[in-house]
């Protein structure tokens, strides 16, 4: 029986310490902690293969961002989670409310280009909310 291990009656205590009497790293514990290296390994791989990069956060992403979000609130589009179409539109009168405030707190800080997405999807999802609300 080895010294690190004592049987007793139904019972085993083994002895985990990573050192030894002499203060030595044990082998055991050299092989566990190599074992155990590898398994990290193979799990940030794994994390890697799962993540999937998102797209650059700008002014125009997010501006789209919250323009699906209000399709999804005028029930033009199926929520992903249920598939289902629903309307809610409060909650989307209350989006488009923010991005009309986006449009007034960056006035002059905008491109040109950023700013002509910010007009034409305020438009669209205005006439979008108007289309909805009577129907």
């Amino acid at each position: 029986m080895p010294e690190d291990e004592i049987r007793g009656e139904g019972f085993t205590i083994k002895d985990r310490r990573t050192f030894d009497a002499e203060g030595e790293v044990k082998e055991e514990a050299k092989q566990e902690e190599k074992k155990e290296g590898k398994k990290e390994e193979k799990a940030e791989k794994k994390e890697e293969k799962d993540f999937t990069p998102l797209p650059e956060v700008n002014f125009s992403s997010f501006l789209l961002s919250l323009s699906s979000s209000i399709l999804l609130h005028l029930g033009e589009i199926a929520d992903p989670q249920s598939g289902e179409k629903k309307r809610d539109l409060a909650l989307a009168k209350q989006t488009i409310d923010i991005i009309t405030l986006l449009k007034d707190k960056t006035k002059g800080n905008l491109t040109e280009e950023e700013q002509n997405l910010l007009e034409h999807l305020l438009y669209d999802l205005r006439m979008r909310f108007v289309k909805a609300s009577q129907g």
